[in-house]
C-alpha cells in the first residue's frame, strides 16, 4: 500500500474565536455542539484529493494542527510551528480586535521561521517590521516565498449586518476568506464557493510542501557534506 503523504496546517487566532469549531466541521463534516478550550495542541486530519479530476490528482493527508490561543501560551507553542505548509488565521467577526489581532500571529509565524532559516528543509519567511502595524502586503512582508494563508471569520450567525465585514486582514495577505457560521455544515458543502475556497488552499499547501521538498533536496545535494549522512560517519577520500 502506497503511503499517503501528509501536509501540516496551523489554525491560529485569539482564544474564543472558534478554531476548534471550524476545524472539527471541516475535518468531518459536521458541527461540533459542545467545543472546549484547546491547551497547547490538537490535530484532526481529513483526505483531501489535490487536483481531483486532472492526471495530477493525487491523496493527500490534511492535518490541521490546532493551536491554543492563550497568551499565556505564547512563548512555548512554537514548538508546534515546524514544519508548517500553510495557515489558516481564524477570527470572530463579532470581536474587531481579534481580526486586528491576526498581524500578531503572522508576525509570529515569521518570527518563528526566520529563527529555522537555517534548516535545509525549511523555506522561510522574512520577518521585517512591517508586521508590526496593519499596513503591510504579502509582497513587501513576505516575499514570493511565502506559505499559503486562508482566512476565516466565525459567528456569522451573530452577526447583525453581514455586510458591514471588508475583511482587511485578509486583503493585506491577497488571499482568500471565508465567513461562516460553524455550527452549519451548508457552510462548507461541497460545490459552495467557500469550498471551492478551501480546497484551493489545500492545494497551495501542498503545492508548498511540495516546493520545500525539492529545494531542499537541492541544497543536499549542492553541500558538500551532505546532511543526509551525518559528519559523524564522513571522512574525505585520501589516495
Amino acid at each position: 500500500m502506497t503511503a499517503i503523504d501528509r501536509v501540516r496546517i496551523l489554525v491560529l487566532g485569539d482564544s474564543g474565536v472558534g478554531k476548534t469549531s471550524f476545524v472539527h466541521l471541516a475535518a468531518h463534516n459536521e458541527p461540533l455542539r459542545s467545543p472546549s478550550w484547546t491547551v497547547g495542541c490538537s490535530v484532526e486530519v481529513k483526505l483531501h484529493e489535490y487536483k481531483e479530476g486532472t492526471k495530477d490528482q493525487k491523496t493527500y493527508f490534511i492535518e490541521f494542527w490546532d493551536i491554543g490561543g492563550s497568551h499565556i501560551h505564547r512563548n512555548s507553542r512554537s514548538v508546534f510551528y515546524y514544519p508548517c505548509h500553510g495557515a489558516i488565521l481564524v477570527h470572530d467577526l463579532t470581536n474587531r480586535k481579534s481580526e486586528k489581532n491576526l498581524h500578531k500571529w503572522v508576525r509570529e509565524i515569521s518570527k518563528r521561521q526566520r529563527e529555522r532559516k537555517d534548516s535545509n528543509s525549511y523555506m522561510y519567511v522574512p520577518y521585517t517590521s512591517n508586521l508590526l502595524s496593519e499596513d503591510f502586503d504579502q509582497e513587501s512582508s513576505f516575499g514570493s516565498s511565502s506559505i499559503p494563508f486562508l482566512v476565516i471569520g466565525t459567528k456569522l450567525n451573530q452577526v447583525e449586518d453581514r455586510k458591514s465585514h471588508t475583511g482587511h486582514m485578509a486583503s493585506h495577505l491577497g488571499c482568500d476568506e471565508i465567513v461562516m457560521d460553524c455550527l452549519q455544515t451548508r457552510y462548507l458543502a461541497a460545490g459552495t464557493s467557500n469550498a471551492v475556497k478551501l480546497s484551493r488552499f489545500y492545494d497551495k499547501a501542498i503545492e508548498m510542501r511540495s516546493k520545500l521538498h525539492k529545494d531542499s533536496f537541492t541544497e543536499r545535494l549542492n553541500d558538500p557534506i551532505s546532511p543526509i549522512l551525518s559528519t559523524k560517519f564522513y571522512s574525505p577520500h585520501q589516495d
